[in-house]
C-alpha cells in the first residue's frame, strides 16, 4: 500500500498552512518557500489547493482523484460531496474523535485493528462511516496510555455531528458532515476546477 512518508513539517511550509496541526509545523515558516506567496496562475492556484486537500487527508493522488469522480457523480454540489466523503474515512474520524493526535496515527490504529465500529473490527482507513455508526477503541488498548490520553486529555473543537461517549471510549457519527465546521482551510471549488480541466 503506496502512503507518504516525506517531511511534515517541510510539507506544511511548502503549502503555506499547518496542515497537520502540530504547534511547531510552522515555526521556520518565512514565507521563502511558500507557494501561496508567489504570483501564481489559475492552474497554480487549483494545483496547490488539490496538493493541500490531499496532504490534509494523508491521500495518494489515484485515490484522491477516484475520490473526486465519485463527488462529481453524486447529486448536489461536487465540492461539498467531496469533502463529505473525505470526512467520512475512518482514520479521519478516528483523529477528529480525539483517538489519535494525527492522520497518520489514526491510520495506524486502524491498520492495527484498535478500532471497532458497531463492535466489529474494521482494519481499512478508507472505510466509508455512515451515519449512526459507532466507533470504539478496543477493550485491550484502552489501558495504553497513549491512547487514554489522546481521547480523555484532548479537548478539541465540538463538532455537532461527531458525538463522544469518554465512558465507554466511544465516538458516534450521529448526523451528515455540517461543511462550515470542518477545521481546515480549503478552496474546494478550486480542486474541482483543477480536475475539470482534464
Amino acid at each position: 500500500m503506496a502512503r507518504k512518508r516525506g517531511p511534515r513539517f517541510k510539507e506544511s511550509r511548502r503549502l503555506g498552512v499547518n496542515i497537520y496541526g502540530h504547534p511547531r509545523a510552522m515555526k521556520r515558516a518565512d514565507g521563502t518557500f511558500n507557494r501561496e506567496k508567489r504570483n501564481l496562475s489559475n492552474y497554480g492556484q487549483q494545483l496547490l489547493e488539490k496538493q493541500r486537500l490531499r496532504a490534509y487527508y494523508g491521500l495518494m493522488e489515484k485515490k484522491f482523484s477516484n475520490y473526486v469522480k465519485k463527488a462529481a457523480s453524486e447529486d448536489g454540489v461536487t465540492g461539498d460531496n467531496l469533502i463529505r466523503i473525505l470526512e467520512k474515512r475512518l482514520d479521519n474520524l478516528v483523529y477528529r474523535a480525539g483517538f489519535a493526535r494525527s492522520i497518520r496515527q489514526a491510520r495506524q490504529m486502524v491498520v492495527h485493528g484498535h478500532i471497532l465500529v458497531n463492535g466489529k473490527k474494521i482494519d481499512i482507513p478508507s472505510y466509508q462511516v455512515e451515519i449512526g455508526n459507532q466507533i470504539t477503541l478496543r477493550d485491550k488498548y484502552r489501558k495504553n496510555n497513549l491512547f487514554r490520553e489522546n481521547f480523555l486529555d484532548r479537548h478539541l473543537n465540538q463538532i455537532s455531528y461527531l458525538e463522544r461517549d469518554y465512558d465507554n471510549f466511544e465516538a458516534k457519527l450521529s448526523s451528515e458532515v455540517e461543511i462550515d465546521e470542518i477545521p481546515i482551510e480549503i478552496n474546494d471549488q478550486l480542486v474541482i476546477e483543477f480536475y475539470s480541466r482534464k
